[in-house]
């Protein structure tokens, strides 16, 4: 198992390095940096033409992204022109460390900017893939073993229908009835838009209360297709040779469906899963920016529309590092869940 993990990381270095190439090279049609550097006002000529030599844009693409791997002295840039540069004797180059500087944010690190904003979305993601998870095994289960009854029929047709709804109109929808409305009716409401309400403070009950919303709708779809994948590898499991002698062996229901099904059951779930948690690492774009929630999704949005190529690039990386991790968890869990399965 240890080769088969060594053998899969060194793998992953030359898939590292391919990515961000095609990022890289993607990110130069986004726009124009230099245009959104002066905020609300417009670049002046003489900056422009000085900041495109120090962001090293005059050179090739191919230079550009070399130096973005390896470092160069561009990095020493003057932003606003005083002769004094924002990041004075930083060498930027990813093989070194070192993401760069934000455009956006005048000479912070990018590595700051992503680290001030994680967090937030770190206990997004973790809240949804816990309330996804739980549910999603708890109805699926259920369904499977109630396969084709009333209750069956009528989780079906739910899930299907939160599965197809867009997540910008479920946001908007559960925001209209359970803010909007419920403030209007007198009942207790909940709020809409950011962390926590600044005239109480960042307290664990007012991030709770403002965290409902965003992950009730960063869970919905994720739980309507697990609930499914469950529902359909539960019931393959159970029409398999070894779950038919558990039962004629008077073994308990309870441990033939949670010990014996559910652990073959859930190998499929498990790949999913790997798949599914490095994109909600990265931050649930449409739903951070529908409820206007400070984590990386929102960053990633309001810096991809100003262009700032070192902060996109170390969000996008990040994604890439958290893929190949998680398929690698996923591969081990595997092993764990089938003893057949056997790395060399």
């Amino acid at each position: 198992m240890t080769r088969y993990i060594v053998r899969r990381l060194l793998q992953a270095i030359p898939l590292l390095f391919i990515i961000s190439l095609i990022i890289f090279l993607l990110m130069q049609s986004m726009g124009d940096p230099i245009a959104t550097m002066g905020g609300r006002t417009v670049t002046r000529s003489s900056d422009r033409e000085r900041l495109t030599r120090q962001l090293g844009l005059d050179k090739p693409l191919i230079v550009q992204y070399v130096y973005w791997l390896v470092g160069n002295d561009w990095a020493l840039i003057d932003l606003d022109g005083d002769g004094v540069p924002e990041t004075p004797g930083t060498r930027h180059g990813v093989l070194r460390g070192d993401f760069g500087t934000s455009l956006v944010n005048r000479g912070v690190p990018v590595t700051q900017v992503i680290w001030d904003r994680l967090p937030n979305t770190l206990i997004l993601m973790l809240t949804a893939e816990a309330v996804i998870v739980i549910g999603a095994l708890l109805i699926g289960i259920y369904s499977a073993l109630h396969q084709y009854t009333n209750a069956d029929n009528f989780i079906t047709a739910v899930t299907f229908f939160l599965y197809s709804m867009p997540v910008f109109f479920f946001g908007l929808g559960v925001m209209y009835i359970f803010a909007v409305n419920f403030k209007a009716w007198g009942l207790p409401y909940l709020p809409t838009v950011g962390m926590f309400d600044p005239q109480v403070g960042k307290t664990p009950a007012e991030v709770f209360k403002h965290m409902v919303l965003p992950v009730a709708t960063l869970s919905f779809g994720f739980f309507a297709g697990y609930s499914r994948y469950i529902r359909s590898t539960m019931l393959e499991a159970m029409g398999q040779d070894y779950i038919r002698t558990a039962k004629s062996k008077g073994l308990p229901r309870a441990k033939i469906v949670y010990v014996h099904a559910l652990k073959n059951a859930a190998l499929p779930i498990v790949t999913v899963l790997a798949l599914d948690l490095p994109f909600l690492l990265g931050g649930a774009v449409v739903t951070e920016r529908i409820f206007a929630w400070p984590g990386t999704g929102r960053l990633f949005l309001d810096h991809l529309s100003r262009s700032d190529t070192p902060v996109v690039m170390g969000l996008l990386m990040l994604i890439a590092v958290a893929v190949i991790l998680f398929q690698i968890i996923a591969d081990v869990m595997y092993a764990w869940l089938d003893p057949r399965i056997r790395y060399k």
